[in-house]
């Protein structure tokens, strides 16, 4: 995707041996890149929201095991600096399943050759995210298609969060669809929810879209169920941290309520995710791990004031307590259906089977 005609992606590696990432944190008033040297580095930048979204925080993770090996490649390192990583972020599933991959790639070699491996690895697991989510789009982008011929005007998708290209290395996986039927000359509008408390869909998806040229508007959380019982949404696409073998769709706290408002108002209702954001070994999202995240999130906001300075601010009282869960779950019944590389299918085992048959044994 491109930045002021720029194509950039949200992580590459450098002749340094370092890894380049762009700091999320900082737009959408700032665009500013910051390098990855070490696994602390790695693990900060996760932890801090330097980089969100499943798949990046797969590729990030991948990406910081390969700089932990750089000057101590042993067992106990792999196994250390794979403990620091995964608990950094704990509901995206990405996250352990890029560890993982890239501890299975450079398990059996000398260590010697171990470093240069698993960068490689994480390198091969970018380069198949970026594909995956450009197929995403592909499928998606059909259902928009046939929404648009059907109704002979402009298509109206409603999103939450940010499951664009920033929360991936390219395309993204909810906008992917979007950014699809966009370029093939579909009239798309998307009304962006702005995902409180760390308004991902005001700051990043509403710059993304901005930088593409997609027309959009930002909405408040709660107007999502008003705009769909007037008719004023057509479908809803949302992103996963992650997706149960069952169907259940693990997102961004909001979501559940969001496709309640879906399901009542007979507005479809997608997640769109990859292979790799599927867990297979859990079926009841009940049993996902939910992120507690800091309570200052809820309590603070930050924003360009009108001297141009970026500031925080509190907005509840002092005295007052806040709750910060980062994620809900949205029960299979109510997702119209799931959004995969391979095609769409039912949000169900069976459906998911169809598409990944292997995974049946």
């Amino acid at each position: 995707m491109k930045i002021s005609g720029t194509p950039y992606r949200t992580i590459w590696p450098l002749p340094t041996g370092a890894v380049r990432v762009i700091d999320q944190s900082r737009l959408p008033f700032e665009f500013v890149t910051l390098d990855l040297a070490t696994l602390e580095d790695a693990a900060h930048a996760i932890r801090t929201m330097v980089v969100r979204g499943a798949p990046l925080i797969g590729a990030t993770a991948a990406y910081g095991l390969a700089l932990a090996l750089r000057a101590d490649a042993s067992d106990a390192r792999i196994a250390e600096a794979a403990r620091v990583l995964r608990a950094t972020r704990p509901t995206a599933v990405n996250l352990a399943w890029a560890l993982e991959r890239v501890r299975q790639a450079i398990g059996p070699l000398p260590e010697a050759q171990r470093a240069a491996a698993a960068f490689a690895e994480a390198g091969r697991i970018c380069e198949e995210d970026v594909e995956q989510c450009r197929a995403i789009g592909q499928h998606g982008a059909k259902i928009i298609r046939e929404i648009a011929a059907q109704a002979g005007r402009r298509v109206n998708v409603l999103t939450h969060c940010n499951a664009g290209w920033l929360a991936c290395v390219d395309w993204g996986t909810a906008l992917a669809p979007i950014y699809a039927a966009h370029d093939a000359g579909i009239e798309v509008h998307v009304w962006v929810d702005e995902t409180r408390p760390r308004n991902q869909g005001a700051s990043l998806t509403a710059f993304e879209l901005g930088a593409h040229g997609v027309p959009h508007t930002v909405i408040v959380d709660n107007l999502g169920g008003h705009l769909m019982q007037h008719g004023q949404v057509d479908l809803a696409i949302v992103g996963s941290d992650r997706t149960t073998a069952a169907g259940d769709v693990c997102n961004k706290v909001g979501t559940y309520l969001k496709a309640l408002a879906a399901h009542d108002n007979r507005v479809p209702f997608y997640a769109a995710l990859p292979l790799s954001t599927i867990d297979w070994s859990i079926e009841d999202g009940r049993a996902i791990e939910i992120e507690a995240r800091d309570a200052t999130e809820v309590t603070h906001m930050s924003g360009r004031t009108e001297s141009g300075a970026i500031e925080r601010v509190r907005v509840v009282p002092e005295a007052s307590a806040a709750l910060n869960l980062a994620f809900d779950v949205t029960p299979a019944r109510l997702v119209t259906g799931i959004i995969t590389e391979r095609g769409v299918c039912e949000a169900s085992r069976a459906g998911l089977l169809k598409l990944y048959p292997e995974r049946a044994a």
